[in-house]
């Protein structure tokens, strides 16, 4: 990178943690326990905050699908809203529309919050460990070492990624974050979502560095004035250019955007932050 940066704002899938844990364990896993779990915990106050909220998503879901699944859940309860509807479409009965909302990859925030909550157990009892890239561990401990600030910015609820670092194969990588961020601070498609995580960060947008899978997210940080580089563990590089990325603070820019297949290739111009 040419210029200074004092944070590093971390996607996860695709970044740090392969995409199939996500799509091929933690998903099946929250899919599975998510029924028994609300059936478990079904007096929570905050789970009945959550049910509440998908109750009322569904309600006006316009999805044919997921309106089936709302007309064929109103067969089975007689109450439409209020605390009661919470008793009433608990555990299984709101099971359908959630089961839905994880085979679409809906980026739902209380279902997100719930999905957490499952995990957090799940790791608990050691049937979860959070799967990272090789390098990201040895890496992340080496710009926290520089004085760089680390954060995240991921769709998956805050509580969700902290048990991810936390429960890591590498061990308890969480104290290595500063800050963490969820779709609680907007979209990740959306300018303004990246304007606010930096003032929350309390730094100027050209000193942040945003790694991301994701093309529209890169654009998105981009307009905010973040720095952007693309994570692209899916490309194969030929020899030669793998030596010139080693080499270079400026690696290739396919699509229009600096990229990388491994956070080592980075070399990054870091100052500490002084607040």
């Amino acid at each position: 990178m040419t210029q200074t940066i004092s944070h590093v704002l971390l996607d996860i899938e695709g970044t740090t943690c392969p995409v199939s844990f996500v799509s091929g364990t933690l998903f099946p896993y929250a899919a599975r326990e998510l029924g028994p779990y609300l059936e478990r915990h079904h007096h929570n106050e905050i789970v009945q905050s959550h049910v509440l909220a998908v109750i009322e998503a569904w309600r006006q879901e316009s999805d044919p699908q997921a309106r089936e699944l709302w007309n064929q859940a109103r067969e089975r309860v007689s109450d439409e809203a209020g605390a009661s509807a919470t008793n009433q479409f608990r555990g299984s009965a709101i099971e359908p529309y959630l089961q839905w909302l994880i085979a679409a990859d809906r980026k739902f925030t209380p279902l997100k919050e719930l999905q957490g909550m499952v995990w957090a157990e799940g790791y608990a009892r050691g049937e979860l460990v959070g799967d990272l890239f090789e390098e990201v561990p040895d890496i992340l401990r080496d710009w926290h070492q520089q004085g760089l600030v680390l954060a995240v910015y991921s769709s998956g609820s805050i509580a969700a990624q902290k048990l991810l670092y936390g429960h890591s194969q590498a061990g308890d990588l969480g104290p290595l974050f500063s800050h963490w961020f969820d779709t609680h601070s907007g979209g990740k498609h959306e300018v303004d979502s990246y304007k606010r995580i930096c003032a929350t960060m309390g730094v100027e947008p050209q000193q942040v560095l945003f790694i991301s899978d994701s093309e529209a997210e890169l654009q998105a940080a981009a307009t905010a004035q973040l720095q952007v580089v693309l994570s692209d563990r899916d490309h194969t590089q030929p020899p030669e250019q793998q030596t010139r990325i080693q080499d270079s603070t400026t690696p290739p820019v396919p699509k229009g955007r600096h990229s990388i297949t491994n956070l080592g290739q980075l070399k990054l111009n870091a100052a500490p932050f002084k607040n």
